[in-house]
């Protein structure tokens, strides 16, 4: 059974930072094609940022890229998410989001990936 757990979340300031992790309990993680993406109230949830098994490539969306910094360490089965220079708009619930690597290295639709993780939230205060 493959579990996703978020920490991290949080309030915060416009202007400030918060780091999101995401421990996986798969023992093959470094197998695993990783993403995070939010949902806000009364809103579709959307694509974040994901990373590949080999952390050689990341993709952003264009309303994070240069803010946000997403990561993995797999010795210890965990993805990350930076978040800097946080806005308002920021402000959702963020999931974690992971599918076994595959053909392609760019996976930006919720309904890409398979395993998801019961979300953290990100409150961004003007």
């Amino acid at each position: 059974q493959v579990q996703l757990v978020e920490s991290g979340g949080g309030l915060v300031q416009a202007g400030g930072s918060l780091r999101l992790s995401c421990a996986a309990s798969m023992s093959t993680f470094s197998m695993y094609y990783m993403g995070w993406f939010r949902q806000a109230p009364g809103k579709e949830r959307e694509f974040v940022a994901a990373i590949t098994w080999s952390r050689d490539r990341t993709y952003y969306a264009d309303s994070v890229k240069g803010r946000f910094t997403i990561s993995r360490d797999n010795a210890k089965n965990t993805v990350y998410l930076q978040m800097n220079s946080l806005k308002p708009e920021d402000t959702a619930v963020y999931y974690c989001a992971g599918r076994i690597s595959g053909g392609s290295n760019y996976y930006t639709t919720p309904n890409e990936y398979d395993y998801w993780g019961q979300g953290t939230q990100v409150t961004v205060s003007s």
